[in-house]
């Protein structure tokens, strides 16, 4: 299992836009083009004084499905046009883990 991590941040008047925008058209958008080893897709948020951070979590079952999803370069940022537009900042570069343990309650 591999974790792919990516932050970015948008101004406290912006961020239920950017919510907005990824519950809408974002996250649909990328489940909807059935990637093969996608299992899933979380986005976090917390106030940071004069901004607001926000973190996508993504879950694959395998490097393979990581390219699939972000192309050959695939640790660069995938940044639709409408996420940039209210975004203050991010991330030019994911950050991507080996899942080694779980637990579960």
């Amino acid at each position: 299992m591999i974790t792919r991590l990516w932050h970015g941040w948008t101004t406290p008047e912006n961020a239920d836009g950017y919510e907005a925008v990824i519950r809408s058209a974002i996250f649909p958008g990328i489940m909807g083009r059935g990637i093969a080893g996608l299992e899933r897709i979380e986005l976090l948020r917390r106030p940071l004084g004069g901004e607001v951070e926000f973190v996508t979590i993504m879950r694959f079952t395998s490097w393979d499905a990581v390219k699939a999803f972000a192309g050959p370069d695939w640790e660069v940022s995938v940044v639709p046009p409408a996420a940039r537009a209210v975004l203050v900042r991010f991330d030019d570069k994911a950050q991507h883990y080996e899942v080694r343990a779980e637990g579960q309650a």
